[in-house]
């Protein structure tokens, strides 16, 4: 009866420390993620709100946290070719060959930027409008009725864009509108409405260590959100809560 006890008591701290779901898979000592560079979430300096949240899933279940900073379309390649285990900021199935969690770790909050003269766009008349958004977010997967769009490379543009009516609304998570409008010389020119809030998704290779990873993730997700052990981190970086009392992302 010791022996017993004493081996279930192994088995749930296994699950509780994110042991992998299959004994037999071992899981590796590190993670490497891709993601592309973002203002206190993914910096190159391995510092951001992702970064630290991603941390707090792995490390202490014995796996190091590797980030690299590349383009966002360069991210989702390596992790295809197997270069690198994890993408960081996907949306849930977005890229096909790519192993995707039960749990997303942070929600975008969709945000239209546009002229203040202009109406404010909803999630129901947002594809009536010339729409611009970052080469590679495929938005017109996510909204509904989209007719028009451009993809761009650089945000320089998009300010100028909008002022000289060669766009309508410009598409972002709320973080990159609001760090597209800080540059702005009149901000009381434009406005932002809110559209829709989309989970956020780690992205895995499709080989062995991506699955074992993966099931580590969501084990320590579940353990993670239940306890709360993550709202200090979305408090210190001042960011909303991405779930509620059951563990979903917050209505937009």
């Amino acid at each position: 009866m010791g022996v017993s006890r004493a081996l279930l008591l192994l088995l749930c701290l296994g699950t509780c420390l994110g042991v992998g779901a299959d004994p037999s898979t071992p899981l590796p000592g590190k993670i490497r993620t891709a993601s592309e560079e973002w203002a206190n979430y993914t910096q190159a300096d391995g510092q951001g709100m992702a970064w630290d949240i991603l941390r707090e899933v792995f490390e202490p279940a014995g796996v190091k946290l590797e980030t690299r900073s590349v383009p966002y379309t360069r991210s989702i390649g390596l992790v295809q070719r197997g270069e690198m285990d994890a993408q960081v900021g996907a949306y849930r199935d977005e890229t096909e060959g790519l192993l995707y969690p039960h749990w997303h770790y942070d929600v975008d909050h969709i945000y239209a930027l546009g002229l203040a003269s202009k109406p404010s766009p909803t999630l129901t008349t947002v594809g009536n409008y010339r729409l611009v958004w970052m080469r590679g977010y495929e938005y017109n997967n996510y909204l509904p009725n989209i007719r028009r769009f451009n993809e761009i490379h650089r945000a320089v543009g998009i300010l100028p864009m909008l002022t000289h009516d060669r766009a309508d609304y410009y598409i972002d998570a709320l973080m990159e509108v609001q760090e597209v409008l800080a540059k702005a010389d009149n901000p009381q020119q434009f406005k932002v409405s809110p559209l829709i809030n989309l989970p956020l998704y780690l992205g895995f290779s499709n080989n062995e260590n991506g699955r074992a990873l993966r099931a580590l993730f969501d084990q320590r997700m579940e353990v993670l959100v239940k306890s709360g052990r993550l709202k200090p981190i979305f408090e210190r970086w001042k960011q909303p809560y991405p779930f509620d009392e059951n563990g979903n992302p917050p209505k937009p």
